[in-house]
């Protein structure tokens, strides 16, 4: 009875896909103090945002009235764009 021959015609298409397969580089992670930035930006820009709407307006700088809101959505924003490269 012939031998099968599925066995080693498995192991040399392994062997070629391992030949062909790019090799994959290692991302570099985030440094240590990258988390917490994004997450005190977060944080902070809704207390801004809450503090001016409490506050009706007074509060945290009076004088740019609703800039403030500006600064808030900003400071958000920029806490988001933060965790679209967090790795």
């Amino acid at each position: 009875m012939p031998k099968s021959r599925g066995r080693e015609g498995a192991k040399q298409r392994a062997r070629r896909t391992s030949e062909i397969a790019p090799t994959t580089q290692k991302i570099p992670s985030n440094p240590s103090w990258f988390v917490p930035v994004m997450c005190a930006l977060m944080i902070v820009g809704v207390l801004w945002v809450a503090t001016f709407y409490v506050t009706s307006g007074q509060w945290p700088i009076g004088s740019i009235r609703y800039w403030n809101l500006g600064i808030g959505m900003g400071m958000i924003m920029a806490g988001f764009m933060m965790a679209t490269r967090w790795r």
